[in-house]
């Protein structure tokens, strides 16, 4: 399988930081998180992250799939909601926390679920980025970002085409 050109890879030691920075900026403020919610499966590493760094020992999932071949995103099916007790009051207090917002179907999916949540992810593109509260960076919505779990070791292309000198 070839990169496309807008690839932006991402190591395990990336991501770990990406998702430390992502609990740091949590950190700031009063805020005391009864649970975290995370999307699955992208959500379950930086989770565990967030969990540990915050000391958040309710961890719940909401299992939504719309990826279904790894290249276009499919109809939405959640999989498996949301415990009652963590959708009383419109999540208030929970922390949803996913890899990525990329269009925000997903996101606005979870959010209908939860609307009083705080919403954070590792990475975001424009289109979903509206749908978050919190994230650490934004890409094109273009890029395509591998994310460790996907990726064995491999050559890396350059990002400048050609040779020189």
């Amino acid at each position: 399988m070839s990169l496309p050109d807008k690839a932006f890879p991402v190591s395990w030691d990336q991501f770990h930081r990406d998702a430390r920075a992502l609990a740091w900026r949590l950190a700031d403020g009063d805020r005391e998180w009864k649970a975290i919610v995370c999307i699955t499966r992208g959500g379950l590493v930086p989770a565990a992250v967030i969990s540990r760094e915050l000391n958040i020992r309710l961890i719940e999932t909401v299992c939504v799939a719309s990826y279904h071949d790894y290249v276009s995103q499919g109809d939405m099916h959640v999989l498996k909601g949301i415990s009652p007790e963590l959708t009383q009051h419109g999540g208030e207090g929970i922390l949803i926390v996913d890899d990525l917002t990329d269009t925000g179907k997903t996101a606005a999916q979870v959010r209908a679920m939860l609307p009083k949540a705080h919403f954070a992810a590792v990475y975001a593109k424009p289109k979903g980025r509206p749908l978050v509260d919190t994230f650490v960076t934004e890409v094109s919505q273009d890029t395509w970002i591998y994310f460790p779990w996907d990726m064995g070791f491999t050559y890396q292309e350059p990002i400048a085409k050609g040779t020189r000198g």
